[in-house]
């Protein structure tokens, strides 16, 4: 439950970041008149990511077996892959995010209506179908059956909402910098997580081989249906009884990546006020 909090935070968080950032700039300007059309890409937006995730979730359960864990090993690489470089982008630009956000709303401002709501679904439209497919797969990797992994989703939308309210009314500064910083790190654990299982579900397809081939099987030591079995599933994806290709996969990914994510980076340049460049 935990691991999808932190999805739901991290990501909602952003986008209502962008959205604070673009509703403040265009009241601090007094262009009111642009926000019908903001509220407006934001709106289909939203509802493009309900669809696409809905679609995942209904979609699949129409398949064979052996075709659901073929499409749901294939989308968690595809998800993981995704969110490694929103981690990455984000950890680069998020100090200039604000000054790029004004850049791009200054040249929809000087196009018109479309151009406005264009900007809002792009914004905040590529946040939603990542957050979407990701969720989709690391919900997938952890269900088991119960509500859970969707409500600490929601929890931690709810929590983004509120502290994307609080940033926009004044009573909240966050250091974006070092906020994304240290739940990317986090997420990049979640994601090793979700790659790994991602992977276990090709093999469960027939997809590739080894689904008997265990490195250990310590479920005597660390029962699944044990309060820290199931933590340990929720938080890091955790399987007592993994194949060798997940644990080879989980390394081979964690530990690059994540020595790359908090290595140090040379500063980003700062984005010109007439554009994102």
């Amino acid at each position: 439950m935990f691991s999808n909090y932190l999805i739901g935070l991290r990501e909602g968080l952003e986008a209502s970041l962008v959205v604070c950032i673009l509703i403040a700039y265009l009241v601090k300007t007094d262009r009111r008149d642009a926000l019908k059309p903001i509220w407006a890409g934001i709106g289909v937006a939203v509802a493009l990511a309900l669809g696409f995730g809905c679609a995942l979730e209904f979609g699949s359960q129409e398949l064979t077996f052996q075709a659901q864990e073929a499409l749901g090993g294939s989308l968690s690489i595809l998800a993981v892959g995704l969110v490694t470089w929103m981690v990455f982008w984000m950890r680069r630009t998020a100090r200039h995010l604000k000054s790029e956000l004004h850049g791009r709303l200054d040249a929809a401002l000087a196009v018109g209506t479309g151009a406005l709501v264009a900007t809002a679904f792009l914004a905040v439209g590529r946040e939603g179908l990542e957050t979407a497919l990701f969720v989709w797969a690391s919900v997938h990797a952890a269900s088991d059956g119960t509500p859970k992994p969707l409500l600490g989703v929601a929890l931690g939308l709810l929590t983004a909402v509120l502290l994307g309210w609080l940033f926009y009314r004044g009573a909240l500064r966050i250091n974006l910098s070092k906020f994304f910083t240290y739940t990317g790190g986090m997420l990049v654990v979640v994601a090793a997580g979700v790659l790994a299982y991602g992977f276990h579900d090709l093999q469960e397809a027939d997809f590739l081989p080894g689904l008997t081939d265990k490195a250990f099987d310590i479920s005597g030591t660390i029962p699944p249906d044990s309060w820290y079995g199931t933590l340990l599933k929720g938080v890091l994806n955790f399987q007592p009884d993994p194949t060798t290709l997940q644990v080879t996969v989980w390394l081979l990914y964690l530990l690059p990546t994540l020595a790359l994510f908090l290595a140090p980076t040379p500063p980003h340049p700062r984005p010109t006020a007439g554009g994102t460049r």
